[in-house]
């Protein structure tokens, strides 16, 4: 049997999609919709089941399945007469992958990508799973058909009792009454002890294969770190991020870190790249370095940032979402080499190959070598008589002609949608790192970004999900509004451009009024005015990307500090108190409610920098690691509440330390304030 290619076949109407992801499958032969009324109207009409695939467009198994079977003509012939096809970016709509991967874990199925799930007209999920080959996918279509026609009664019910699952909000399950919650130390010292028995005490990280990176737990840990100053919380951190950074989940030659690594040794990558990963990671090994000055943090920051740059950045300073795992049809073909191939790009006595681990048969398959660093420095030293500082010299020229030399190959394939999430997890990450380094060109870069959102992605009164060539249909979910005003306070704090924070306030207002529940105080993921699936979820938990209403709830807490809202602070800590047996019991999966946990338990101290050495004084202090303040300040006057009667009116700086509004006598040195904070 043989199939057309895609540029003899007629296109399906993903071609109008602005989905990266969507247009990929936009000359396959299956008749493939994107979701929205008119192919729920079709099956309605037709009453024909709903196969909705979901995935992503740096999936490697979404591109397997695509391959074999949605590019196979007799394959497509099935699934085009007895169903209505829909197709789902996962990142361009997470409301609805999020409740049907809730949907098939219901049925004891593994969840992932790509994600495939049977509906019936009336969008309740009734059978679903993850990848299948060809084989048993044509036997699993042609099953569906034949149990749809012949017991629908009995699928109409299964479907009817998941929904019923999937409209239980996990708060019933996990809340308590707020007034029972009491934050103190003892509570941090439980998520420590239990993140400590998970910790892998060899390779750094949760003990587990795979291994994902989890910022916001070691974000957390080194938040216990300040405060208690238990060693063994700033070890874990540490030597997890060595790790890291030695593994093959770090592309040593350009850059960046991939999703996750499939052993429990940070060696073998998922080689994708994602935006969301990088930019977390920036804001964690900046936070590091203003601990432990270690360069190699900062060094990793600055080749990510480099990489980010050079490939992932729009040119008005958006950032694209991801780079796919493949390049020719195979894994890693791109980041990996053959013993021949650096033979042939390094010089004769060249010792990088023996730095960066390759052996001539090839540390991973195929013959092929992940460059990673092993502890070998003093090793190579000896051996090959050099000394430290002509050693990296070499290993730096070497770098740059590998890049160069792997720069000619076939890329992956590239996710260039803009996703506002993202994009100002981004600015965070950029302006942690010009807070460590006090490098203009990260804020240079942060305030780019912004520019880009606000200019492509805001837009009559809404925050938009993605931008490719124009704003997708699509509103920002409430992760993108929280990450936005998450961006917004970091901008302020590092500007004092009051502007800033008058954009978090109006966000913050817009979002409590389209987002909030008041029954069960929390945000719903979808505005109320959103288009109505078969469940309205709320995002609790954090995962690799922390919990949209987690993000929500700190953007309260510190909004609340820096405007003078008392009632958003007291928000904030009823739905964090509310929820403080599971912080508590699964840090793991609750490290960013964690980190508000702790800065509420140890307050936040509210860092007032006035007069004309303002701006000089902020950047001092923000090298210094203090995570349990809010900075604000002027050279002149401001609207500010905190600001009100404390102008510098004798033409010095001056810092005030205030903590709930009562402020510290006024200093002139960072020194003395730094002993008012602590």
């Amino acid at each position: 049997m043989s199939n057309p290619t895609s540029t003899q076949r007629e296109p399906n109407r993903l071609i109008r999609s602005t989905s990266p992801y969507l247009l990929q499958h936009a000359y396959n032969p299956v008749h493939w919709f994107e979701w929205g009324s008119e192919a729920l109207t079709k099956a309605k009409q037709e009453d024909k089941p709903i196969l909705v695939s979901i995935g992503y467009s740096s999936c490697h198994w979404c591109h397997v399945m695509e391959r074999e079977s949605f590019e196979n003509d007799d394959i497509a012939r099935i699934m085009n007469e007895h169903f209505v096809c829909i197709k789902v970016d996962r990142e361009e709509r997470p409301d609805i992958d999020q409740i049907y991967m809730e949907a098939v874990q219901a049925m004891q199925q593994h969840g992932g990508w790509p994600l495939n799930v049977f509906l019936n007209p009336e969008q309740k999920p009734f059978y679903g799973g993850t990848y299948f080959p060809a084989k048993n996918w044509e036997h699993l279509l042609l099953q569906i058909n034949k149990a749809f026609k012949e017991k629908r009664s009995e699928i109409d019910q299964s479907a009817e009792d998941i929904r019923n699952h999937l409209q239980t909000s996990d708060l019933k399950r996990f809340t308590k009454k707020s007034d029972e919650t009491k934050f103190s130390k003892d509570s941090l010292d439980k998520m420590f002890s239990i993140l400590e028995s998970r910790f892998d005490k060899t390779w750094g990280g949760i003990e587990k294969a795979p291994k994902f990176v989890m910022p916001t737990i070691w974000l957390l840990l080194l938040r216990y770190y300040s405060i208690t100053k238990n060693k063994e919380a700033l070890h874990m951190v540490s030597l997890t991020l060595r790790k890291m950074i030695q593994g093959g989940i770090y592309d040593q030659i350009g850059g960046g870190f991939s999703r996750y690594s499939v052993d429990g040794e940070w060696f073998a990558p998922h080689f994708e790249k994602m935006l969301y990963d990088n930019a977390q990671l920036m804001s964690l090994y900046a936070e590091a370095y203003a601990i432990t000055k270690d360069h190699h943090f900062k060094n990793t920051v600055d080749e990510t940032l480099a990489w980010l740059t050079r490939e992932m950045m729009h040119t008005e300073g958006g950032f694209y979402s991801a780079l796919d795992a493949d390049s020719e049809g195979v894994e890693g073909k791109f980041y990996t080499w053959t013993w021949e191939e650096l033979t042939r790009t390094l010089p004769n006595n060249s010792v990088t190959k023996e730095y960066y681990g390759a052996l001539p048969e090839g540390n991973w398959e195929h013959g092929r070598n992940i460059l990673i660093r092993l502890e070998n420095e003093e090793q190579i030293l000896r051996r090959h008589s050099i000394n430290h500082n002509d050693l990296l010299l070499q290993i730096g020229n070497d770098r740059m002609k590998l890049l160069t030399e792997r720069s000619k190959r076939i890329r992956p394939g590239l996710d260039d949608k803009v996703l506002t999430g993202w994009n100002t997890m981004m600015i965070k990450g950029l302006v942690d790192a010009y807070k460590a380094f006090d490098d203009p060109m990260y804020l240079d870069l942060a305030l780019k970004n912004i520019s880009f959102i606000e200019k492509y992605l805001i837009n009559d009164g809404k925050v938009y999900r993605a931008f490719k060539n124009k704003h997708s249909e699509t509103e920002g979910f409430l992760e993108d509004y929280a990450f936005l005003i998450q961006s917004y306070v970091s901008l302020y704090q590092v500007t004092f451009h009051e502007e800033w924070l008058r954009k978090a306030n109006n966000w913050m207002e817009y979002v409590l009024k389209h987002f909030y529940d008041e029954g069960e105080g929390y945000f719903h993921f979808s505005s109320l005015s959103a288009e109505k699936l078969i469940a309205q979820k709320k995002e609790i938990f954090d995962n690799v990307i922390p919990a949209s209403n987690s993000v929500m709830t700190r953007n309260l807490y510190h909004l609340g500090i820096l405007l003078d809202k008392e009632e958003w602070k007291k928000k904030a800590m009823d739905m964090a108190s509310r929820l403080v047996t599971i912080i508590e019991s699964e840090p793991s999966y609750m490290s960013n409610w964690g980190i508000l946990f702790a800065e509420i338990t140890k307050g936040m101290a509210e860092v007032v920098i006035v007069g004309r050495d303002a701006e000089k004084m902020r950047r001092e202090f923000h090298q210094l690691y203090h995570p349990f303040t809010l900075t604000l300040g002027s050279e002149n006057t401001s609207k500010l509440p905190l600001l009100q009667g404390r102008e510098a009116k004798d033409g010095k700086t001056k810092i005030y330390v205030c903590f709930n509004k009562t402020c510290q006598l006024p200093v002139e040195s960072l020194e003395e304030a730094i002993k008012q904070i602590e």
